[in-house]
């Protein structure tokens, strides 16, 4: 059974990284075999409660494992532990998302990966992907349009354009990077939410990419896809970038 690690008379996880906090515990449980291979994890609901979390807390780091490897999900029955020799995805330290240049380190990696992808998709995509690749990007566009963008919308293009390279590794792949990627982009993404301009531009970068890949332009749509990234830096290395002025005013308010 999962229990918190700590007293249920305490108080609930501590308010900053709790999906971290959360995964982490559920994590020690379940390679300290308090949890058994094969045992289905509490309900979404169930683990709020027992956590004195939200059920997006919840969420959030129930995909953390999930993308590990720990957990595996049974449609219809629920999420399960994983069993004892199951394929463990690559795997990094969440710690290295701690600051900015960690972020800077998982754009780095990105540019590398959906450079490539991104050619490949021009080149492969059926007639079904391509009008995935429109709907993903149409989605985008409205949640920034409605001011609600969210990191979401943001992955699900970008998975769209690997489910269409023709290669099932790299969805894949994308998959197992998950719980990486939704950090970063989550720093990226809340940087430019708060500047109009950028927000802007990651809309125009998202349509070259779609644009070329639909042009069945391979090397427009790898170019594309390595400027969005390499922008996507650009915009963290700004010096009137919003995220850098909240950590410097959070610095100076230290005692």
């Amino acid at each position: 059974m999962i229990r918190p690690s700590q007293p249920a008379t305490q108080q609930p996880l501590a308010q900053q990284r709790l999906s971290d906090q959360l995964a982490a515990d559920l994590r020690r449980q379940i390679e300290g075999g308090v949890v058994q291979p094969g045992q289905r994890l509490p309900t979404e609901q169930a683990l709020a409660a027992q956590y004195a979390v939200s059920r997006t807390v919840v969420r959030e780091a129930v995909s953390r494992l999930r993308s590990s490897g720990l957990l595996v999900a049974r449609q219809g029955s629920g999420m399960f532990v994983a069993g004892r020799h199951a394929a463990r995805p690559l795997d990094f330290d969440t710690a290295v998302l701690a600051d900015l240049g960690a972020v800077l380190d998982v754009v780095e990696v990105r540019r590398a990966l959906e450079s490539e992808v991104a050619a490949l998709a021009a080149e492969r995509a059926t007639a079904a992907q391509r009008l995935a690749i429109q709907d993903a990007l149409a989605r985008a566009d409205a949640s920034i349009a409605s001011g609600s963008a969210t990191v979401d919308e943001d992955l699900a293009f970008h998975q769209a354009v690997a489910d269409a390279a023709g290669n099932p590794q790299f969805p894949r792949l994308l998959r197992h990077l998950e719980q990486y990627l939704r950090d970063a982009m989550a720093v990226t993404r809340r940087n430019e939410s708060m500047k109009a301009e950028f927000i802007q531009q990651v809309r125009q970068e998202h349509q070259a990419i779609a644009d070329a890949i639909l042009a069945r332009d391979a090397g427009g749509a790898r170019a594309a896809a390595a400027r969005h990234m390499h922008e996507a830096s650009r915009r963290l290395h700004d010096s009137d970038a919003p995220i850098r002025r909240h950590a410097a005013t959070t610095e100076s308010s230290r005692p």
